[in-house]
């Protein structure tokens, strides 16, 4: 019997320690799927903040050009108005001037 409780014995010692180092396995295991999580969470992070800014700052440009494009074709359509109103101006001189002729030609006839 003492043939059998030995070898018994001593297979249970060894089923412990592989279980302890099961155990400590598991547990490496986990912690270098925590670690890999914790790693490709900050990754993530990080690429989306990148993103975001490229996203903000593309949006930011693009209000800016915009902007300058509108002062742009603000100014040309303000100096469109100046020369409209120049010429408005000057035609109606032209007009004022000729009407005044005719009224003048005008008289000189009646009184001949």
């Amino acid at each position: 019997m003492k043939k059998f409780v030995i070898p018994a014995l001593a297979a249970v010692a060894l089923l412990g320690a592989c279980s302890e180092n099961a155990q400590k396995q598991t547990e490496q295991a986990a912690d270098a799927v925590a670690a890999d999580t914790a790693a490709t969470t900050r990754n993530a992070t990080a690429d989306v903040g990148a993103a975001t800014d490229r996203a903000l700052n593309s949006a930011e440009r693009a209000v800016d050009n915009a902007g300058a494009k509108i002062d742009r074709a603000a100014d040309k359509t303000g100096a469109a108005l100046d020369n409209a109103a120049d010429d408005a101006a000057a035609a109606g001189d032209r007009a004022a001037d000729a009407t005044g002729r005719a009224l003048e030609n005008t008289g000189k006839r009646i009184r001949d």
